[in-house]
């Protein structure tokens, strides 16, 4: 029996490992290997690390834990239950474990652009936050690409980062007449022809080829292409979900099932590496008091 079982073993993970640890609980965390931003090379926008490679950074924070009262599992848990008032979550070689509370840490996958092309650029000059990675690309030819008026917000942020921004439908003509007058006034070019492929030199994009002839310059794509929830957990657990399919926390990372966390891009939408690694310290406070109470006479 754990006090607490930590599923995710990214920065919202490990900050909530590295707490209870510190709380003298016995913890185990389970880490399936499968990060948001594998594609990266850089970790932007947390302080002293700014830069840091995200392999990098996980194995200096796995390190950081060390020295405490904390159980690591290279596995993904597959099935998870409350039953009896505790949790049990099974991994999958169908090992079970038992634990007071359990945190969700599971994070969310992006739908990436089909673009024919595409890979080489995937995390280098394609990317899907512009508060991590705009900075890297400022003041050049920025593309948002979305369907179906999903990236005009997108397109109009990034003009914070360079004067020469494009919006692409990628063959689709689904812009009102206001999004037209919206993006026009503040300068926003609209491409709604079909792509055919990207092109550039290993991993920097340098055009985008348009079905039917013609090119545009294009030094780095922003996407709002939609995501999805990693793991079901989630779900097979009954918690509350948003209207962005995001699970429903509330102050302190709490969820509608008792004793039961989420931190990090599972939840809330500020989906921000530092942000996620303060909501699992968050969600560690919480899970000590909680077990605080209930071992109090």
């Amino acid at each position: 029996m754990y006090d607490v079982t930590i599923i995710g073993g990214g920065p919202a993970g490990l900050s909530a490992a590295l707490l209870l640890g510190r709380c003298m609980r016995k913890v185990i965390l389970f880490d399936s290997g499968e990060y948001r931003n594998a594609w990266s090379d850089a970790m932007h926008a947390f302080i002293t690390r700014d830069g840091i490679n995200p392999r990098d950074f996980i194995k200096e924070a796995r390190k950081d834990l060390e020295k405490y009262d904390f159980a690591f599992k290279a596995k993904e848990i597959v099935k998870a239950r409350c039953s009896g008032g505790f949790f049990e979550v099974t991994d999958s070689d169908d090992q079970v474990y038992l634990s007071r509370k359990l945190l969700l840490a599971t994070g969310i996958q992006d739908r990436w652009p089909q673009i024919p092309g595409c890979e080489p650029f995937n995390g280098k000059s394609i990317h899907h936050c512009p508060y991590c990675d705009g900075w890297e690309h400022k003041n050049t030819a920025l593309g948002a690409y979305g369907k179906n008026r999903d990236a005009i917000g997108l397109s109009l942020s990034l003009k914070t980062w360079s004067s020469d921004v494009t919006l692409y439908t990628d063959g689709t003509r689904r812009l009102r007449a206001a999004d037209a007058q919206l993006l026009e006034r503040n300068k926003v070019k609209i491409c709604t022809a079909p792509i055919e492929r990207l092109e550039g030199e290993g991993s920097t994009l340098q055009r985008i080829i348009l079905q039917g002839g013609g090119s545009m310059p294009c030094d780095a794509i922003f996407f709002s292409t939609g995501q999805d929830q990693r793991s079901t957990l989630g779900r097979q657990l009954d918690c509350d979900f948003t209207s962005k399919g995001v699970i429903k926390t509330y102050h302190q990372q709490q969820t509608n099932v008792s004793g039961l966390y989420v931190a990090g891009d599972a939840a809330r939408d500020m989906q921000l590496v530092i942000v996620a690694a303060a909501e699992g310290t968050k969600a560690g406070v919480m899970i000590n008091k909680e077990l605080q109470e209930e071992f109090r006479l």
